[in-house]
């Protein structure tokens, strides 16, 4: 009998609420279980968030450095490449001037170190007596000169540049001929003196060595006039030069080796006063 009573009440209960009866208290037993349901998961949510969180950022930041270290890496790959190719391309140029020179016979030799003084201008070359470098041989890059040996080691040598206010070369004006020497400056410029006042000196002449004096070759390339100066009182005219070599970024150069320089002077009459 209790199990009938059951039963029916069952039925009783389903039939109310496929009826529909039933929603507004089913609304009022579940909602506040939904909503106690979502503040818990988004309590949870919160809490997970904060206790990975650090992870997060701590990998995100391991992350970064290790592109930030790759990028470093990459940088200084890209540096070094571009650097053996401005070397290779400078190799080559060299390879054809020498090719294109083959009464000479040259080393190549890497610039080292420079000259930390103001007032002298040299640099040091990865060759020496070892090499067969002797003091005066005559140093040019594909542009022109450099300068020549002015004392040597076993393993480098000091090149002694034509800007240095101790270098004095004899040279010629391709254009007219006319001869004059080329003088070092303390202020690392080139400037032409003894020119005769007859002489027709223009800007853009090219100069070159002379060969006379014994210390260069002839027909090295050196400059081009940028200025002359010209006083109606003086005895000679001058000249500014624009050197062919930029001194600042030399890298390689060449050494005439099959050149030795001659020191003429004690054959030059003394005309100072005794």
């Amino acid at each position: 009998m209790q199990f009938i009573v059951i039963f029916l009440v069952s039925l009783g209960i389903i039939g109310l609420a496929l009826g529909g009866y039933l929603t507004p208290i089913s609304r009022i037993v579940v909602n506040p279980i939904v909503s106690a349901q979502t503040w818990l998961a988004q309590r949870y949510q919160a809490v997970q968030s904060l206790i990975t969180q650090p992870e997060d950022v701590t990998t995100l930041r391991q992350k970064n450095m290790q592109l930030e270290a790759e990028n470093s890496r990459l940088q200084v790959q890209i540096i070094e490449l571009q650097q053996q190719v401005r070397e290779a391309q400078l190799l080559s140029t060299l390879v054809d001037y020498e090719r294109r020179n083959v009464e000479n016979q040259y080393i190549a030799a890497s610039v080292i170190a420079r000259d930390i003084s103001p007032f002298m201008h040299y640099v040091i070359i990865d060759r020496g007596s070892d090499d067969g470098l002797r003091k005066g041989m005559p140093v040019i890059t594909h542009q022109g000169l450099v300068g020549s040996i002015a004392a040597v080691t076993a393993g480098a040598a000091r090149v002694q540049l034509i800007n240095d206010p101790g270098s004095s070369i004899n040279v010629i004006l391709q254009q007219s001929g006319v001869e004059a020497v080329l003088n070092g400056q303390v202020t690392g410029e080139i400037a032409l003196d003894m020119i005769s006042q007859n002489a027709t000196v223009q800007p853009g002449d090219l100069v070159m060595t002379s060969g006379l004096g014994g210390n260069y070759p002839a027909n090295i390339v050196i400059g081009q006039v940028v200025t002359v100066r010209s006083e109606a009182y003086a005895l000679f005219q001058s000249a500014s030069i624009q050197p062919a070599v930029d001194f600042s970024q030399l890298e390689i150069v060449l050494i005439i080796t099959n050149f030795q320089a001659e020191n003429i002077s004690p054959l030059i009459p003394d005309t100072g006063n005794p």
